[in-house]
């Protein structure tokens, strides 16, 4: 027997070894359970909101998988969409001025932050980009044409979403949790209806599960940025004014969650609005119909388009307080005997309420 045949044998058992760990490895990460995690703009406004946050994700990513969705900073959309306004008044100073606010306010969530110096570098080489990039945008060297200030406003409106992930992604790894950051531009196809667009649901999903289910296999926690999209082009996109819900619920979908987890500052959702009313009762289980026709009616609730989404796949969409993680909030499920029944005293429109205004998306 030539001596080196026992050895090729041994390798190749190491081989089919290696390659069995691997599949069993593959196998119990697609086994495990799938939540989405989405983050408002108060939930994430400064370096300790942000911590507080990441502890929330790192205690649910031992035995799950986890995707988050940020909105930006609270705040912050308003002042991008104020140097949208001014660049369209011809107001470049006020423009410039803002755009140096807002760079300035995430590089100092990252001084906040105290990260390793390393990891410090990386994230501040990702913010001056990114901050280099709005600078360019909020100072034009010619009057913006007005055919074109869709766009415009879309491209300077995302800046908040992609700050807050990489800042939040950063945050993670500073708790202990492998992440990074993902622009959902990526694969949120949509149409070139600027600041309204509608996403392009069978290639978003097809494009999101190429960009985000071999992270969980690598055993990362994607950080998306909700709000925005692009078109087929690559213009970016934004998909309308406090729709964070809807990018966190098509993010969940995108993935198959089994839960979609909504963190805000409430408690949950209301019978009326708790800081105008002594009466206001915490409304714990609501059907996909009964809050669909909440938002739908114009109640200061969730995006009504999660529902129909969290429908499809009888995903549980939970409202939750970030900072009192210890309360059940509201779950928004499949109507249930018992549960339609306790809940059918609250259907009407104007009696649910969700203070949080979300400030970013």
């Amino acid at each position: 027997m030539n001596p080196e045949e026992p050895h090729k044998e041994f390798a190749q058992e190491d081989s089919v070894r290696s390659f069995l760990q691997v599949s069993e490895t593959n196998s119990a990460t697609e086994q495990r359970e799938i939540v989405a995690f989405k983050f408002g703009g108060s939930s994430l406004l400064g370096a300790e909101r942000m911590l507080h946050a990441a502890a929330l994700v790192r205690d649910a990513s031992g035995n799950k998988n986890v995707a988050v969705v940020v909105s930006a900073m609270k705040g912050v959309t308003d002042r991008l969409l104020a140097i949208a306004r001014s660049l369209a008044a011809g107001c470049r100073t006020d423009a410039r001025r803002d755009a140096e606010y807002v760079f300035l306010q995430h590089t100092q969530v990252l001084r906040d932050l105290s990260l390793d110096s390393q990891e410090h570098e990386r994230v501040s080489r990702d913010l001056h980009l990114l901050g280099g990039d709005l600078l360019h945008d909020a100072s034009p060297d010619v009057q913006p044409v007005a055919g074109l200030l869709g766009a415009l406003q879309d491209r300077v409106a995302s800046y908040g979403e992609r700050m807050a992930a990489r800042l939040f992604a950063a945050a993670l790894e500073k708790s202990g949790v492998d992440a990074v950051p993902v622009s959902s531009s990526e694969f949120v196809l949509t149409c070139d209806t600027f600041r309204d667009a509608r996403p392009q649901m069978a290639e978003t999903r097809r494009r999101g599960r190429e960009v985000l289910l071999p992270l969980f296999h690598d055993g990362l926690v994607p950080v998306v940025t909700g709000f925005i999209g692009a078109t087929s082009d690559g213009r970016v996109t934004t998909l309308g004014r406090n729709s964070s819900d809807f990018s966190g619920a098509l993010i969940a979908h995108v993935i198959e969650a089994d839960e979609l987890v909504i963190w805000t500052d409430v408690d949950g959702i209301y019978t009326v609005n708790p800081h105008e009313s002594e009466e206001a009762k915490l409304l714990h289980e609501l059907s996909y119909d009964q809050a669909h026709a909440l938002a739908s009616a114009g109640a200061k609730v969730i995006h009504a388009k999660v529902f129909p989404l969290a429908a499809e796949t009888e995903m549980i969409v939970w409202v939750r307080n970030t900072f009192k993680p210890q309360l059940r909030g509201t779950r928004i499920g499949p109507c249930t005997a018992g549960k339609g029944a306790q809940n059918s005293s609250v259907a009407a429109p104007r009696g649910c309420h969700n203070s949080d205004s979300r400030g970013a998306a």
